[in-house]
């Protein structure tokens, strides 16, 4: 089958200089897909965390520079790129977008995908029986809270930064599997809202493909997994899904 006319698609690679296989994962990937992918969408959690794109012009900057450059060459190569923000990676505004020539996506995104209107998000508003998580969010995209942070120094913010992350890693522990998926009920709603059959979101890293039922029409949900032991993506093409 002719690579050609393929949209694919990734999320939550979180990548972190820390990961160096992932890094190169990653970059690995741009490569084996340029020429071959008419598009590709980002669906949040790129990045491990995103301090603010000031941090580019930076020397803590200079080892994302690569990364960004990768994504560039993909998006002058001609693949479309898409981004859609993550809780971890929300701080990815214009500078960013401007040196990888990717657009960035509203929360909530209805694509035609190879002429199916579907429905493409980070995924995590969705898990809406973990209430903790969802005032925490709340906190992440409050302006006043993005100033603040914002205006710290970039030592002050990675080391801020950190602090989050280690503790939302300890609350994870804490929390069972069922509440940190996704609620259906919060799926359908999403789904009939934006008038789609189809959607695709990360965030769980539960990479599967669930078929239900949605006010009497079959429906489809793509779930990609995480980069931490595999590299997960999902390929559509000519209607068929391919999802590793």
């Amino acid at each position: 089958m002719s690579m050609q006319q393929s949209t694919w698609f990734i999320s939550d690679l979180h990548l972190d200089m820390k990961r160096p296989h992932i890094v190169q994962a990653f970059m690995q990937f741009l490569g084996e897909i340029r020429g071959q992918a008419d598009s590709l969408y980002i669906l949040g959690d790129l990045f491990e965390y995103w301090i603010g794109d000031d941090i580019v012009d930076t020397p803590a900057g200079q080892l994302v520079l690569p990364l960004l450059n990768g994504m560039r060459q993909l998006s002058d190569s001609g693949t479309e790129l898409y981004f859609t923000h993550g809780n971890r990676d929300f701080l990815i505004g214009e500078q960013f977008a401007d040196m990888t020539d990717c657009q960035l996506l509203p929360e909530k995104q209805v694509i035609d995908l190879q002429g199916v209107p579907t429905l493409v998000m980070h995924g995590d508003t969705l898990c809406t029986d973990d209430l903790e998580y969802q005032e925490l969010r709340k906190m992440f995209y409050n302006e006043d809270l993005r100033k603040q942070f914002l205006a710290l120094d970039i030592p002050g913010r990675q080391v801020e930064a950190a602090r989050i992350r280690e503790a939302s890693l300890q609350k994870v522990k804490e929390k069972s599997e069922e509440i940190m998926d996704v609620n259906q009920a919060a799926v359908e709603s999403a789904m009939r809202e934006a008038g789609v059959t189809q959607l695709i979101h990360g965030h769980t890293h539960r990479p599967a493909i669930h078929e239900f039922e949605l006010d009497g029409e079959p429906a489809k949900r793509i779930v990609l997994g995480d980069w931490y032991d595999q590299v997960s993506s999902l390929r559509v093409s000519q209607g068929q899904f391919f999802l590793s």
